[in-house]
């Protein structure tokens, strides 16, 4: 992993150390600071920020993610990761999609997949997004884009928290399109970021049908917060399924379609 030319801005750096940590079991301040060219101090700053947001551990002289519920990754690494996959579960979610529905479309690479097929759709689309790639693969598009605001949260390139709420909390939408980095049958979906998951759930609240797009790996891993539970889903789609996993949903009346 080779770091860009320019200074890096703290979110920068923070995806670095993640994705160090990832390559490694434990690393310690000096290591990390060498690697990323910055003082022992900024990254001791940077190691504490992630640590109250449940991204790594902190250990003796260093960060480890041993131990940690389900990590974020970065979101070119999200992008890359069950890449076919990914497109058969939008290729799916977009026959969900009828002519002039207003949609919401969540920051998951899933649902990325979905808004990079969204112009082939007839009619015109009224589309919701919190997701700064969704918007701009579909700027030009000749479908209504509305962005929610928010905050803006690097990591997953999305506008999320409380300064949301008040776009979210007046419209309502036809079909939200969601992602999730952990799901668990007793703690439902879930997600690394409290201001993400509080984004989450304002949205399925304002929607008449929520409908999960998530590859296997998804299922039976938990993250850092509860960004929903299994029955405020009216459908899944997914690539594969764990039957305990099939059967509560069936038990919730929530459809599923395996692409």
């Amino acid at each position: 992993m080779s770091l860009p030319t320019h200074k890096l801005l703290t979110a920068e750096r923070e995806q670095f150390i993640l994705e160090l940590l990832r390559q490694s079991d434990a690393l310690s301040v000096a290591a990390l600071s060498a690697r990323l060219e910055v003082s022992e101090a900024t990254v001791r700053r940077d190691l504490q920020s992630l640590h109250e947001r449940g991204l790594l551990e902190r250990v003796h002289g260093g960060a480890t993610l041993r131990g940690l519920t389900q990590a974020e990754m970065l979101f070119s690494d999200k992008e890359g990761k069950l890449g076919a996959e990914k497109q058969r579960i939008a290729a799916a979610a977009l026959e969900l999609i009828q002519p002039n529905d207003s949609i919401f479309l969540d920051g998951g690479s899933t649902v990325l997949q979905l808004a990079r097929l969204l112009e082939a759709k007839p009619g015109r689309l009224t589309i919701v997004t919190n997701s700064l790639m969704a918007a701009y693969l579909l700027m030009e598009s000749r479908h209504r884009l509305i962005l929610c605001g928010g905050e803006l949260r690097a990591l997953s390139r999305t506008l999320v928290g409380p300064l949301s709420a008040p776009v979210l909390q007046s419209i309502s939408v036809d079909k939200a399109f969601m992602g999730s980095i952990g799901l668990t049958l007793k703690d439902g979906m879930s997600t690394t970021d409290a201001n993400e998951a509080f984004t989450k759930k304002q949205i399925m609240s304002r929607s008449r049908q929520v409908i999960l797009l998530a590859d296997h790996s998804k299922f039976g891993l938990p993250s850092f917060v509860n960004s929903g539970a299994l029955q405020d889903l009216d459908l899944v789609v997914c690539d594969a399924m764990p039957e305990e996993f099939r059967e509560r949903f069936v038990e919730l009346g929530v459809r599923i379609i395996v692409a």
